[in-house]
């Protein structure tokens, strides 16, 4: 069955905030995801599901549950592994078959439950075998990919936090019927949701990297663009998406360059003193806002090839990553430029 065509990101009109913190997310995977709030209709879900198309493709351990690259290789997760065709293989020292793939996008159901996120025992194996297994979850089919959550503010709080602890750590582990497993879970978190259908927990707003709010465009010539790329695409897929393809690769290959140059990207002290000095005018808790702010302002830099983080970047950096950590009290003063709740 052909693949369907997926709205290309290159073509979604406006919403600069949104492109650009999701950019950012895949450059840097440790900024710990994104949310995207907004009213209905303004391309949240459009731009989610669009990301993953831009991303160079990876290699992948053939029929592996975990979605282990060839460096992930052996250990607990391949010797515990609930499904290990190529266990006694790559447990021997040799090395397992492999195949290029394009990032997954992963989306998360409004009704999951915990078992489902994480995992759970596979009942079938343990009444005929008598041993027991366990079925991955939804965050091992996430692992190198993106994981979509759409209204994430209906979720239950618990399944939230699970998310977002696997997502700050990069591992899940999962515990059931005494039997204890843990698997690499790093993934690009990208949380949407509409206000008006009920906010999520500071405690919990806190936890996403960088946040942006997203509204209908206002000029009038942007939103008739908007109407006749819509239905360009609509009236032929295959054709509209190879149509961009070329700005499409553009985009793949300067992230493949911004992930290169990231390790390298420096930020000096002066820099790192104005973001703390940015995130007490804010009046954040703790330290989580300071730590984002430098990683994204570093990401900036990676993106515009630069290795050292200007003051245009913290600002850029500082909008993206500080409004949904400010508290909301009526006639506090705020920083500049930032609006509190993101």
């Amino acid at each position: 069955m052909p693949q369907k065509a997926v709205y290309p990101f290159a073509a979604i009109v406006g919403q600069e905030d949104m492109k650009q913190a999701l950019i950012l997310n895949v450059v840097n995977p440790n900024l710990s995801g994104v949310l995207i709030r907004g009213e209905k209709g303004t391309g949240k879900s459009t731009a989610a599901r669009a990301l993953a198309e831009i991303l160079p493709q990876i290699q992948v351990v053939a029929g592996c549950p975990f979605q282990l690259g060839p460096t992930e290789t052996g250990g607990d997760t391949c010797r515990d592994c609930p499904r290990g065709q190529c266990r006694e293989q790559v447990l021997a020292g040799h090395a397992p078959p492999l195949k290029s793939r394009k990032v997954r996008l992963v989306e998360l159901p409004v009704g999951a439950t915990e078992d489902r996120v994480v995992g759970s025992m596979d009942l079938e194996r343990a009444l005929k075998e008598g041993e027991k297994h366990l079925e991955p979850g939804i965050l091992a089919a996430a692992h190198r990919g993106i994981l979509y959550v759409d209204e994430v503010n209906l979720l239950d709080d618990h399944v939230v936090d699970v998310l977002l602890d696997s997502a700050a750590m990069g591992v899940n582990t999962v515990e059931r019927e005494g039997v204890s497993f843990s698997h690499p879970a790093r993934f690009t978190l990208v949380g949407t949701m509409n206000p008006e259908e009920g906010e999520l927990r500071p405690q919990l707003l806190d936890r996403f990297g960088l946040c942006v709010l997203v509204e209908g465009i206002r000029d009038a010539a942007d939103r008739v663009k908007v109407m006749d790329l819509r239905a360009d695409f609509d009236e032929d897929p295959v054709a509209f998406a190879a149509g961009w393809q070329a700005p499409s690769e553009q985009i793949t290959q300067q992230i493949i360059q911004a992930r290169e140059l990231l390790p390298k990207v420096q930020a000096s002290q002066p820099v790192k003193l104005n973001i703390a000095e940015m995130c007490l005018q804010a009046g954040v808790d703790g330290h989580r806002a300071d730590i984002i702010t430098l990683k994204a302002a570093k990401s900036l830099a990676a993106w515009e090839q630069s290795e050292q983080v200007t003051e245009q970047h913290v600002e850029r950096a500082a909008s993206l990553a500080l409004p949904h950590r400010m508290r909301r009290q009526p006639f506090e003063q705020v920083v500049p430029g930032l609006t509190p709740g993101g």
